[in-house]
């Protein structure tokens, strides 16, 4: 089948705002989606994606965060991250704790077991994710990554200026 992509067009005028930026996103939608797989498959037993994710992000701040600031930060409702918080504190990964000053809240802190998990996970699909960078090449994707960086700011604030 051949490629229809816009990387493989001529450059004209043919190709519009519209068509260009239908072309970005149908690429990073298909790359999240095999990014998901390949993660997805390397987690160990009863890890999702999700569990991963929030363990990731309380291992990098360092630092306590309460669930509605994971709800925000994942873009994803309270209650789903209630019930991504529940199982991941039944696997022994987080520490949920009541806020001493305000009874009506909690915050999260990832556990040791949690730590291990996210690093198991993170060598066990590393290796894949680097392969890909090579075969890419490493110029290359430090030439993407300040674009992508901005497409994601530029997303979070068009997020914002709706009103989410």
């Amino acid at each position: 089948m051949p490629d229809k992509t816009l990387e493989n067009q001529p450059a004209t005028a043919e190709f519009s705002a519209d068509a260009l930026a239908a072309s970005l996103f149908s690429e990073v939608f298909i790359a999240d989606q095999l990014a998901r797989e390949i993660i997805g498959k390397a987690l160990p037993k009863g890890m999702q994606i999700s569990h991963f994710s929030v363990l990731n992000l309380l291992a990098h701040v360092g630092a306590e965060r309460s669930p509605a600031e994971l709800a925000e930060a994942f873009h994803v409702t309270r209650g789903a991250m209630t019930n991504t918080l529940s199982r991941l504190e039944w696997a022994g990964h987080i520490h949920i704790r009541p806020d001493w000053d305000d009874a009506r809240r909690k915050f999260v802190s990832i556990s040791p077991a949690g730590r291990a998990a996210r690093d198991a996970a993170l060598a066990a699909f590393m290796p894949r994710i680097a392969d890909v960078v090579r075969d890419v090449g490493a110029e290359r994707v430090r030439a993407a990554l300040p674009v992508l960086r901005l497409l994601r700011k530029e997303l979070a604030e068009a997020l914002r200026q709706n009103g989410r």
